[in-house]
């Protein structure tokens, strides 16, 4: 499981917060969603659900590019097969 959290991480490291395209609001919370995924004090589960908080909060910003998005509703998908 922790594999399928440290892939998660980086598709969100490569793809959006290093991506200078997406506003910074959204790189902003795309980082505080990898900190709760790194964050080995809690269980994967409960890393998984506050990070698709987080996610879920972004995801229908109008400012989002649409590449963006998609990739946030991926991440979202890997995130809800965390148990």
């Amino acid at each position: 499981m922790s594999e399928l959290i440290g892939q998660i991480v980086q598709v969100l490291k490569e793809q959006v917060v290093q991506d200078t395209v997406v506003p910074r609001n959204i790189r902003r919370a795309a980082e505080q969603a990898i900190e709760v995924l790194l964050d080995e004090s809690k269980e994967p589960a409960v890393r998984a659900a506050d990070a698709i908080a987080i996610l879920e909060e972004i995801s229908e910003d109008p400012n989002m590019p649409m590449h963006t998005r998609t990739i946030i509703w991926e991440v979202l998908g890997a995130l809800e097969q965390v148990k």
